[in-house]
């Protein structure tokens, strides 16, 4: 097996459709994602998306489940490391499959359409579109606060508008140019990091102030949790704030020079996070007694309340910044996860189209965009996501399994990254241990139910899929959404594995 498997490009006519009639005028170029993506932009993606809320918000989780100073410091470590290792061996398979779409792609490759399909069942129906939402309603959050006061604060209604106003906007962005959105990503992701380097120095300062009484060896992991599977919760809580770390995987199409930049990104901007995350934290316990972290609603904001005094204001800017930038991030690629999956015949045809004059996958956008804001609309879907977390893992598990496969199967494919056998081998012990130990440790029948939803993706996948099942309507339907977008199918050319791009 020498070259990727591909659906067949779709012709001039489909669907009565002429394809030809929605293209430029004049032009020979191909309506189709373009390199535009370069490797600051790569950086910036993956740190942008990987810093959200969570180290400014509420990183007491770790704390919460370690219940020491000491252990919560070394399992933000162990967080970087697994994502580290984990963004390794995706290097590797987006190197020797140089096709956008991340864990969907690597699986359908490697194993049977079926795993594909679910993956990408519950990563655009659930994890996805939560993702952007959880991040709107964190902007919305702190976007809102400066009208309002802790005696009186914001309707949920408020909140839930401007979340929506944020989804809107980011969609708008990406639609309109991929350059606007890398442009927007590496000026927000400037911004939350110059918030975090803030914090750094004021607990440099404090240190040097002898401030040291919660991180003295000697003291910080007195009383650490003895319960073993208690560590997978916290790394969960962990590792949802360096949530992230595979992003640029979903763009390798659009990535210049992917088989160099993938990996450069990769090595610069996790480890960058993960050494911003650990000082950000002892940082925290330079001005915070453990207790007080775990009692704060929003650990940086009371930070900033202590330490910056009338200029304490900033920080909640910084936070809508950061939450903004991430939503930003987390859009970009949900889009070309559903694009991917629709070319490859998983979805509707129609989400599969670019358009022809912006060259972005304008419905595959719009698409998860509405599914984001639908998530709105509940007053609590949290413990929905915290469910299906396991699931994330469980494919992320199943793709270090693939890479270990094609090590196996095909030895002679041109690998420009090989990681060490021992990487993947670490990263699917992790894999496994995060997917049972929450379970274990706090067994509940959602995660039954959430089993459930991603087996229930077959009830889709064998009638449209397996059996190739065509409705007859779809391709007015298609029809429609085309010229309403003014989209047309993407001309793609399959390269061949390892192939130097």
């Amino acid at each position: 097996m020498t070259e990727l498997r591909e659906r067949d490009i779709p012709h001039k006519e489909e669907n009565g459709i002429d394809n030809s009639k929605l293209a430029m005028e004049g032009s020979t170029e191909k309506v189709g994602l373009k390199r535009e993506v370069t490797l600051i932009s790569g950086i910036a993606l993956i740190v942008g998306t990987m810093i959200g809320s969570g180290i400014f918000v509420s990183p007491k989780g770790v704390l919460r489940q370690t219940e020491s100073v000491g252990m919560s410091l070394i399992i933000w470590c162990l967080c970087g490391v697994i994502s580290m290792f984990g963004a390794l061996c995706y290097a590797e398979l987006g190197t020797i499959i140089p096709k956008s779409g991340g864990e969907y792609i690597y699986l359908k490759y490697t194993f049977k359409d079926i795993f594909a399909f679910l993956f990408a069942w519950v990563s655009l129906t659930i994890l996805k579109p939560s993702s952007v939402a959880i991040i709107s309603l964190s902007f919305a959050d702190y976007a809102a606060q400066p009208f309002f006061s802790d005696d009186c604060p914001a309707p949920a209604l408020t909140v839930k508008l401007l979340a929506t106003g944020c989804v809107i906007l980011i969609v708008f962005i990406n639609c309109a140019s991929v350059k606007w959105a890398t442009t927007v990503q590496n000026f927000f992701t400037a911004a939350k990091l110059l918030a975090l380097v803030i914090i750094i120095v004021i607990g440099f300062i404090n240190i040097c102030k002898g401030n040291t009484e919660y991180l003295k060896v000697s003291t910080s992991f007195e009383g650490s949790a003895t319960k073993l599977f208690a560590y997978g919760v916290a790394f969960y809580q962990g590792l949802w704030a360096y949530d992230g770390w595979n992003q640029l995987n979903y763009i390798t199409e659009e990535l210049i020079e992917p088989n160099k930049n993938l990996p450069r990104a990769i090595i610069i901007g996790i480890p960058l996070v993960t050494i911003l995350y650990l000082l950000v934290n002892i940082s925290y316990f330079t001005v915070m007694s453990p207790d007080e972290l775990l009692a704060s609603g929003a650990v940086a904001v009371t930070f900033a309340q202590r330490t910056l005094g009338p200029m304490a204001w900033i920080m909640p800017v910084f936070v809508c910044f950061s939450t903004f930038g991430a939503a930003n991030g987390s859009l970009f690629t949900s889009g070309r996860l559903a694009y991917v999956a629709a070319r490859e015949g998983h979805m509707v045809e129609v989400i599969s189209m670019v358009h022809v004059k912006r060259y972005t996958p304008f419905p595959a956008l719009v698409f998860t965009s509405c599914l984001a804001i639908l998530m709105l609309i509940p007053s609590d879907f949290d413990s929905l996501v915290n469910y299906f977390s396991f699931s994330a893992w469980l494919f992320y598990g199943g793709t270090v399994v693939a890479l270990l496969v094609l090590r196996y199967t095909e030895p002679d494919i041109p690998r420009p990254i090989k990681v060490p056998i021992v990487i993947p081998i670490i990263v699917l012990v992790c894999s496994v241990y995060l997917v049972f130990a929450p379970i274990i440790d706090e067994p509940a029948l959602e995660f039954l139910w959430a089993f459930l939803f991603i087996v229930a993706g077959l009830i889709f996948y064998f009638p449209f899929v397996h059996f190739r099942y065509h409705p007859k309507f779809m391709g007015k339907v298609t029809r429609f959404f085309q010229l309403l977008f003014e989209v047309a199918p993407s001309s793609y050319e399959v390269p061949e594995v390892g192939q130097e791009m």
